[in-house]
Order: C-alpha cells, then structure tokens, then sequence
C-alpha cells in the first residue's frame, strides 16, 4: 500500500468492519478534493456542508458526501469535465474507482456524480485482510457522492483552505458562518417525513458549541431561493427563531437520534436531545 494511504488511514479510527469502509471513504474523499483542486475546479466553485465542516472544522461525526457549490451562477458549468481527473488522481494512489455522473430525470440546478469502487478490492488494498473482505459481497461497491449547486443563492462568503495529504493542496470553501447558514437551511426547510434526519440537528448543535454567528443574509437568500412561506431577505434573527422554535415542536427526536447515531462515536451526546434543549439553545444564535 502507498506509504501516504498508510498515514491517512492511520489518522482513522478503525476497529469494526464499517469503521474501516468509512475510513477508506475518508481517504477518497481528500483525494477527490486534492484531484479537484490540481484540475483548476475551486477556481469557480467552494466547498460546504458536512463533510467540509469535518474535514477543515473538526465536525466529529462521519458524513457521506461532498458538497459543492459555484461562487457565482453559471448555468452553462458541466461537472463531468472534472471527472477523469479525479480517476487519474485516485488511480495515482493505487484506488481503482469509476466516475459516474448522474442523469436527471428533470432538470435542476444540482449537478451529480459518484465515485464507485469495489468495497472487497480495496479493503484488501488499504488492510490487507482476506478474513475481513471475505465478509463483504463480492459485487459491494464503496460510493462516494459529490454534487455542485450551478445556481447558488447570493451573499455567501468564502476563505481559503489548505490540506497537506495526499499532497499539499488548496481549495476554496464557505466561511463557517456561510456553512452555518447552509445548515440553518437545512434544519429549517429539510423535507423530513418518515425519516427525520438527525444529523442536521447534530451540526446545528456544533455550530452553537463554537458560537459561530449565521451568515444572516445568505440564510434568507437561500431560505427566499427554496421558496420558504413567508421568507424574506430582509428577516430578522428573531423572526429566524421564531421560526426554529415552531420546528422543534414537530420533531420525532427518537427517529433523529436513530438517524445519527451511526455517524457518530459518542451517544451520551444526544441524551438531552428534545423539544426544550433545542428551543433553549437556539436563544444562543448570533447573527452576522
């Protein structure tokens, strides 16, 4: 195995057989990004959402996918232009994976693709362990998802980011108050119905642990842009609670913490997870 693999995987923790697909999906992730990066991609685009919060903010829970956004809307940006160099970055590394980009079946602004490779192939690449891929189906692929918004709600704000592994390289992302805008978005306009997704609560929580303010006019562009009732771009933080407040009335808190806690380590953290805890918390909010 690559020496430098063999240092990123060790920064993992990696005890069960699904500690050790996450992490390979860990690593994937950072050599999509070094890929991107080396093909000229965040020369138009920033990164956000978990993934980039875990990755260059510490966020202690496992996230999926990667998520992209243009700095300014371009409707005529093709993502696939990208695609064979993040094979050919991946491959560099020794990671056979297949870029795939996803057909629409009506149109959208949203642009996606998937990293596909086997999951046996490269469990035996990165541990070397014929007993462990013997336990997972021979036709199991390990997917990595990454998507770009081409038409981006305005008034967002970016910085500069730097990575050292696989090789030093940079990209451009949202700065956190943005990307705690973007989750702000999420926790209030996310279609949950059956199936209440706890990690929006998960992070909402970290934003307010580090006292990060709400980028206030990117949350109402974006809250306008998604066609909220009622939104304006001119709302107040208060009327943003307000708002908060009503949703935390709705929510099934059981199934939000059975949506999380695969994705996390430490469970006790959702114990005072309810109605009162979030309302209460949600008086902390800043804006910005």
């Amino acid at each position: 195995m690559n020496s430098i693999i063999e240092q990123m995987l060790s920064q993992h923790e990696s005890k069960t057989l699904t500690d050790k697909k996450n992490s390979i999906k860990e690593v994937v992730q950072e050599i999509v990004l070094c890929g991107l990066s080396r093909a000229g991609f965040f020369q138009s685009a920033a990164f956000y959402g978990g993934t980039a919060l875990r990755i260059f903010h510490g966020l202690d829970r496992f996230s999926e996918d990667l998520d992209f956004s243009l700095m300014k809307p371009d409707s005529e940006f093709r993502l696939d232009t990208y695609l064979s160099a993040v094979e050919k970055e991946l491959a560099a590394y020794g990671f056979r994976f297949k870029a795939e980009e996803k057909v629409k079946t009506k149109a959208s602004d949203i642009q996606s693709a998937f990293m596909k490779g086997n999951t046996r192939e490269h469990l035996l690449l990165c541990y070397a362990d014929e007993r462990l891929a013997r336990a997972v189906a021979g036709s199991e692929l390990i997917k990595v998802k990454f998507e770009i918004d081409t038409m981006p709600p305005p008034y967002a704000a970016f910085e500069r980011q730097f990575r050292l592994q696989p090789i030093p390289y940079e990209i451009n992302m949202y700065d956190m108050p943005s990307l705690f805008a973007g989750k702000l978005h999420a926790v209030i306009c996310r279609a949950w119905k059956t199936r209440i997704k706890g990690r929006d609560l998960y992070d909402y929580v970290f934003y307010l642990a580090g006292k990060v303010p709400v980028n206030l006019k990117h949350l109402n562009a974006r809250l306008v842009d998604s066609g909220f009732k009622g939104a304006r771009e001119d709302m107040t933080l208060d009327e943003i609670k307000q708002i908060l407040f009503k949703r935390f009335e709705m929510i099934d808190y059981a199934q939000a913490k059975n949506d999380v806690l695969p994705f996390i380590r430490n469970p006790v953290a959702l114990d005072v997870w309810g109605k009162e805890f979030f309302q209460s918390i949600t008086n902390n909010l800043k804006g910005k």
